[in-house]
């Protein structure tokens, strides 16, 4: 039940686009690019393209500092292991099983 209204955001988000598009596909544009002009452009295809290409550059923005975040983590990660490391050693603890040089196959045991 609780995913009802994720959906409904969805569907007034569709409903709202589907509107948009619908009232103003005959209105057309002038889009100055700083190098370029393009004359005629629909006014959806301006409008829907620029969503597009801010939610790339959220993207790429987002990344960055993913990355950075996650170089961050793990250096404070091995930090923390190397102090954990020197700190819970017992020198005082000794194997039940101590390796040795001379195995059973030596003396005929297998």
């Amino acid at each position: 039940m609780n995913r009802l209204p994720g959906w409904v955001g969805i569907a007034v988000l569709l409903g709202t686009s589907l509107l948009f598009a619908s009232l103003n596909s005959g209105h057309q544009v002038t889009l100055r690019l700083g190098f370029t002009t393009l004359i005629g452009v629909p006014l959806t295809v301006v409008a829907f393209g620029s969503v597009i290409v801010g939610m790339v550059v959220m993207l790429v923005a987002g990344v960055q500092s993913d990355l950075k975040v996650r170089r961050i983590l793990r250096a404070r990660l091995a930090e923390e292991d190397r102090e954990e490391r020197g700190r819970f050693i017992d020198d005082s603890q000794q194997d039940l099983f101590p390796e040795s040089d001379d195995s059973p196959e030596d003396h005929g045991h297998t």
